[in-house]
């Protein structure tokens, strides 16, 4: 997520750090580097000026008890960026209410509809899904398809023209908590996608009225969200594609411009690739700092904790394994998770990591080939075992070999780290086992 605006950051601060002496000329320099970061993010010129003159403003003046000058900086950098970040996370409501959600073609309006509502069925909240989207071609399929793989309520009628219409037929067939509206879009903003709109939520009356947003346009969202919110009232802000872009600081802070509270933001492709946008978090994870409690959130909404507890005391079977594994994986790559733990200088061994992950999608087919004794006990595992398992995994013997290994390798590595082993020794310890 905006990896290359995040490493020209930290790497400025790194620079900080290790200045002999910080008077003017080394906080010029350090500003430099942070303008030529945030305006190839392309953020707005003059936002870039005004926040690293406010951190200039401030690096001298009377230091706060007990920060050192290095310390005080950063704290300021980070305050500014925050600033125009957005200050603060919106408040979501957990409560029954109506969606729609609008927003130019390739916004990713369609998915983002699933994608939010899957974030309310993890809060306990009964999410539907309706397509009012008459104009594009496959849109009816596609968030059909969408709903039935989160398995949220859907209601559309094919073939049928007027969105209205189709609004008016399922508030009348749909019970949900959160009812979830997919209007249609067009190539830009003109009158008859404000015409629609307008009639649509004549209809439906939205709690919220929320623009979606690609972060790809960059600063062009200052516009866009103005004239939305002109002709049609948005109450917050989705910005999607964000782990794809360089731009998306520019989308960020350009909504910040324009008043208007970006609530959540998309960082992947998947279903539960959304996340509830936080600006003192998300700078964080910008500069390297931890992010600890979203990290925890993620783990909690995936994992089997009765599971989880078997792995930690070593007495788990090859299946408890690999549905550990499966959880992690859902969490998002481990280079995405060591960025949340503010290890992000270990990115480059994730990156070997992330494709070991791959490899792992072989291990469901060999543990489905296994028999019930060797699932519980894989040190039975012979050659002539590893033979039929491989040829009815469909995969090579060494891969074989190779999920026996891990899991042992694991299983003795958890033995040997108690709770209280952890606790004393922290997250590296168990990194170092890990080899990394």
């Amino acid at each position: 997520m905006l990896k290359s605006l995040s490493e020209k950051l930290r790497s400025a601060i790194d620079r900080l750090s290790h200045m002999g002496i910080v008077d003017k000329e080394a906080i010029d320099e350090i500003l430099r580097d942070i303008q030529r970061a945030l305006l190839s993010a392309d953020v707005d010129v003059n936002l870039v000026m005004e926040l690293t003159e406010n951190i200039k403003k401030q690096a001298f003046e009377k230091l706060p008890e007990g920060l050192s000058r290095r310390e005080h900086i950063v704290k300021i950098v980070y305050d500014e960026l925050t600033r125009v970040m957005g200050e603060k996370k919106s408040a979501v409501e957990l409560k029954s209410k109506k969606i729609l959600l609008i927003g130019l073609y390739g916004s990713g309006k369609t998915t983002t509809a699933a994608k939010l509502a899957r974030f309310y069925q993890k809060k306990g909240l009964k999410c539907a899904m309706v397509c009012c989207d008459t104009y594009r071609p496959a849109a009816y399929e596609q968030l059909q398809q969408l709903a039935e793989k989160i398995d949220a309520p859907f209601y559309g009628e094919k073939g049928e023209k007027n969105p209205s219409k189709v609004l008016k037929n399922s508030l009348q067939e749909v019970k949900a908590d959160i009812i979830i509206v997919d209007s249609s879009g067009r190539n830009a903003l003109d009158e008859s996608l404000i015409d629609e709109i307008k009639s649509i939520n004549d209809v439906l009356n939205a709690d919220e009225k929320i623009l979606v947003i690609p972060a790809d346009i960059g600063q062009a969202a200052k516009e866009q969200a103005n004239a939305f919110h002109k002709a049609l009232g948005i109450t917050d802000v989705i910005v999607t594609k964000l782990d794809a872009t360089a731009k998306g600081g520019g989308a960020l802070t350009a909504c910040y411009e324009t008043g208007a509270k970006v609530k959540f933001i998309t960082v992947g492709e998947t279903v539960e690739d959304l996340e509830q946008y936080d600006p003192p978090k998300f700078v964080s994870r910008l500069l390297g700092f931890p992010d600890l409690e979203t990290l925890l959130e993620k783990a909690r909404s995936v994992v089997d904790t009765k599971k989880a507890e078997k792995i930690v005391k070593g007495d788990f079977d090859i299946e408890d394994f690999y549905s550990q594994i499966e959880g992690m994986k859902k969490m998002g790559p481990m280079s995405q998770m060591l960025e949340m733990a503010g290890l992000g200088k270990l990115g480059a061994k994730a990156k070997g990591m992330d494709v070991q992950e791959q490899k792992m999608e072989k291990w469901k087919y060999i543990i489905q080939s296994m028999t019930k004794d060797e699932k519980a006990n894989p040190d039975i595992i012979n050659s002539s075992r590893t033979r039929r398992i491989a040829a009815g995994s469909g995969c090579r013997e060494s891969d074989v070999r190779e999920l026996v290994a891990s899991y042992s390798k694991v299983k003795k590595m958890m033995k040997q780290f108690s709770p209280s082993k952890l606790k004393r020794g922290g997250f590296g310890s168990l990194f170092r086992q890990m080899g990394l």
